[in-house]
């Protein structure tokens, strides 16, 4: 049984090695990297790290708009898909390398396994939201982390084939944090203490394409009590630069981290600042306070349980936030046992027997 798994960016990276490792032996996959993320800082350090088998498939798609990168993924992933003719198609996340696979395995009748369904920032502005949307309202079987993400579909209408699997971020945490924990390799090459800094991203298009938001951010970031690290993705380098954004002293900007180093930098951090929604499961799951840039946010499990706080782009209030929000409450397990690469795998065994018995999904 041939499963075409489709990656493309920094967190299908880290989402899709536990899930690699789990059908080995079990099912036969053929790796498409889009190339959205490309360069090694971005992309070819998780495939080191993490055992991902190298790209059976490289689509070189790059960067551009919103519409031209997807565009290219969907043009291109549609020849690879006619060529391999797979018994499934597997997305996850909220990527374009998500929307113009999904568009192109549909169209092509392929049946659509979707990892991470369900989740809804509710706020459309987003283009990541978009993807969501139109992704999950395409594929055959719905895989999602939490309940809140089975809720949110069946508010759409969608309840059939839907199953809640658990976090696979969790299972990628289980499966590395000794390794990025073991001499504290992180925290020695920057020159940090455990407990002695916060750890701040930002990435999203809505706030590294607004001067005024980032800028008020950056502001918030650099008053607070403690050193922040801040590790730079390229679009808010560039973002930085063209806007004459300064950095305060109080923030260190270091380059894009390896999942490794990334996980022993939030292990080590007094909170979290990022409007990744990655990076809020990854510090809910690993009891570190999450401040979150924007308005609203996807997992609003994390929100609900007392250990995330929505904070806009208001300087005084990141500042406050970063400096004072420290939760105390119990954090349940909302994204499941760790365990959840098993529960996607046996998912995929079912999707491809029946479709080899031609049972539609």
């Amino acid at each position: 049984m041939i499963v075409l798994s489709v990656v493309g960016a920094r967190p299908e990276f880290i989402q899709a090695a536990p899930v690699t490792a789990a059908m080995r032996g079990r099912l036969d996959e053929v790796v498409v990297h889009t190339g959205q993320h490309y360069d090694d800082l971005m992309s070819d350090v998780f495939f080191r790290e993490l055992d991902l088998p190298r790209p059976d498939f490289d689509l070189d798609v790059g960067s551009g708009t919103q519409a031209e990168q997807t565009a290219r993924v969907l043009e291109r992933i549609e020849a690879v898909l006619v060529r391999v003719r797979p018994d499934v198609v597997l997305l996850r996340s909220d990527t374009n390398s998500t929307l113009g696979a999904a568009v192109a395995a549909a169209k092509l009748g392929l049946p659509v396994v979707k990892a991470e369904a369900g989740m809804r920032s509710f706020d459309r502005a987003m283009p990541e939201e978009i993807n969501r949307i139109v992704a999950d309202h395409l594929a055959d079987l719905h895989l999602c982390s939490t309940e809140a993400a089975r809720r949110n579909l069946a508010s759409e209408g969608i309840a059939r084939d839907v199953s809640v699997v658990g976090d696979v971020l969790l299972d990628s945490i289980r499966l590395n944090l000794d390794r990025a924990r073991s001499g504290a390799r992180a925290l020695a090459r920057y020159g940090l203490s455990a407990g002695g800094y916060a750890l701040a991203t930002v990435h999203r298009a809505g706030n590294t394409d607004d001067p005024e938001r980032l800028r008020a951010i950056a502001s918030g970031l650099s008053r607070g009590p403690l050193p922040v690290v801040l590790p730079l993705h390229p679009r808010t380098a560039r973002a930085l630069a063209e806007h004459g954004i300064a950095l305060g002293d109080a923030i260190r900007a270091i380059d894009p981290v390896s999942y490794l180093d990334m996980l022993a930098l939030v292990d080590g951090a007094v909170v979290v600042a990022t409007d990744s929604g990655g990076l809020q499961r990854e510090a809910y799951m690993l009891g570190r306070p999450c401040v979150t840039l924007r308005p609203n946010t996807e997992w609003v499990e994390t929100v609900d349980a007392g250990w995330n706080v929505l904070v806009d782009a208001d300087a005084d209030a990141v500042a406050r936030q970063v400096a004072t929000f420290r939760p105390t409450a119990p954090r349940p397990a909302i994204f499941g046992d760790g365990h959840s690469a098993e529960r996607i795998v046996a998912a995929l065994e079912r999707v491809g027997s029946e479709r080899r018995r031609g049972v539609r999904v």
